[in-house]
């Protein structure tokens, strides 16, 4: 049987509370657990006690293979009793594919512009020099 740690919702419509349960995976969310094992209230201040957690009961469970979730995790690892590595994602601050197209088109459209611009600041010049040569003959 293999077990996850995590979240299970209670409280009413736009108030969510969450238990921290052990459970079964092939259990639905919100139904069947084994165990509570400690409580997240996510609309307290940041600065409050928002998350409790039965620390000899996660150990035990952890003992026995409960895989805790990702948002358990960070809890977990706040309260020092598992370790959540870091992650490094470089690519999530790239662009979509249509933002990346959108910036080629822009960048070309300017360099078209300083192309024109440098283009018809040559042409007066040009047409001033054969009028200067005609004048001086």
């Amino acid at each position: 049987m293999s077990l996850k740690i995590r979240l299970a919702r209670a409280g009413s419509k736009k108030r969510p509370y969450y238990h921290i349960v052990v459970a079964d995976v092939r259990s639905p969310r919100d139904g069947r657990f084994i165990e509570k094992i400690g409580a997240w209230n996510p609309t307290l201040p940041k600065d409050a006690e928002r998350v409790t957690l039965d620390a000899d009961r996660i150990a035990h469970w952890l003992g026995h293979g409960a895989q805790p979730t990702d948002r358990v995790l960070r809890f977990l690892d706040q309260a020092g009793l598992a370790k959540r590595p870091a992650r490094s994602n470089p690519e999530k601050a790239v662009p979509g594919k249509k933002a990346q197209e959108r910036v080629a088109l822009a960048k070309q459209a300017e360099e078209d512009a300083a192309a024109k611009a440098a283009e018809a600041a040559q042409a007066p010049a040009e047409a001033e020099a054969p009028a200067a040569e005609a004048a001086s003959e």
